[in-house]
């Protein structure tokens, strides 16, 4: 059974809203040390015979030193979104903290105070109100949904949606089990620790800004991807049925889009750029193929692909991409970007945006 959830520029009531939100400014937190697929492989308890990286296309991951945290990624990213932001810590109204994992001192996880609490101490948002949201990896998108749309209804002028993931002890705890192909826990292999944060205000008249958000949750899948604490060892475990999952998501993603797309006026041609969920290249690629086929047409550019050095980082997937992108000067001022959610649950998310000169010029590019 699915629930959808759309969010857009005009009110329920068919009313205009009162306000457009957008995307003041994105920043991200990287960890310095890389991990190459075939090191990590080569570290395995079991002679597995997995070429990760052809199966997967990732070369590389970020994986978080010994003094480096779930809380830490994530301050680090509100600093740098901070720091390229025209606003201070005290401008933000409202903090959302959405990471999966809560690790705090190392492998010690913490549940309160919450996570928002502790990244608005660390970088002195002192006037914001803070609150937590777990939403798998759909838990970014899904706090920007929750911030633009109070931005949109004029409860506030400006917040920030951050989260740190340091996901990578999955990986360690999975190189101990993993033998062959057909592992459950063969995609904790392709994680990636990092951290990311958007900053979002209300944009000024006559800017675009986010258009709209959507939602699907598709519930009878939610047992193919479980995470639970490991017995035997620091950290947790997570057991993925991964071709299901895809398979799933490729059969309700169009559905969402079109709905999405519908709601905006738009067909899939007039999309400048699809950022998905980073997991696999090879199964972005063959995603973005059949929802293309099904949608009949296709995005101006290839979808973004980031996973390739960076791993899949959870719910930080889209900040580090978008940093990426608006770094390296892809993505232009006027450009329409989909932010495409995939998230265990199964969650479906998709947050439309026109990008505007501001963003860019953040990143050292020209409208």
């Amino acid at each position: 059974m699915a629930n959808t959830w759309l969010m857009m520029e005009r009110s329920p009531d068919g009313g205009k809203a009162p306000h457009v939100a957008r995307f003041e400014s994105i920043g991200r937190r990287l960890p310095t040390t890389k991990l190459g697929s075939e090191e990590l492989m080569a570290s395995t308890r079991h002679h597995t015979r997995v070429d990760l990286e052809r199966l997967t296309g990732i070369h590389e991951r970020r994986i978080a030193a010994a003094d480096e945290d779930s809380l830490g990624l994530a301050t680090g990213a509100a600093l740098d979104c901070l720091r390229r932001s025209r606003h201070g810590a005290e401008d933000l109204e409202m903090l959302v903290s959405c990471s999966i994992t809560k690790y705090r001192g190392g492998l010690e996880s913490w549940l309160e105070p919450p996570m928002s609490v502790a990244i608005a101490q660390q970088i002195g948002a002192t006037k914001a109100t803070t609150f937590d949201i777990s939403n798998a990896c759909a838990g970014m998108l899904t706090g920007v949904f929750v911030v633009s749309n109070r931005i949109r209804r004029g409860e506030i002028d400006c917040g920030m949606v951050v989260s740190g993931e340091y996901i990578t002890q999955l990986s360690r705890n999975a190189a101990k089990h993993v033998r062959n192909i057909m592992s459950a826990e063969l995609a904790s292999l392709t994680l990636g620790d990092a951290g990311a944060a958007y900053i979002i205000e209300r944009a000024p008249e006559g800017v675009a800004g986010i258009s709209v958000t959507g939602f699907t949750t598709v519930s009878g899948y939610s047992r193919l991807c479980r995470a639970y604490p490991a017995r035997h060892d620091a950290g947790a475990r997570m057991f993925t049925k991964s071709r299901a999952i895809q398979r799933a998501a490729i059969a309700d993603t169009p559905f969402l889009l079109q709905e999405v797309l519908d709601a905006a006026g738009l067909t899939i041609s007039d999309i400048d750029w699809v950022i998905p969920h980073q997991t696999s290249a090879r199964a972005i690629k063959k995603g973005m193929k059949d929802v293309c086929e099904t949608l009949g047409g296709a995005p101006t550019n290839p979808a973004v692909i980031t996973v390739d050095y960076y791993g899949n980082t959870a719910s930080t997937s889209h900040g580090v991409a978008l940093v990426k992108e608006l770094e390296e000067g892809h993505i232009r001022a006027g450009d329409r970007v989909a932010l495409l959610a995939l998230a265990s649950g199964i969650e479906i998310g998709v947050v439309l945006f026109t990008v505007d000169e501001e963003l860019v010029s953040r990143y050292g590019n020209d409208a």
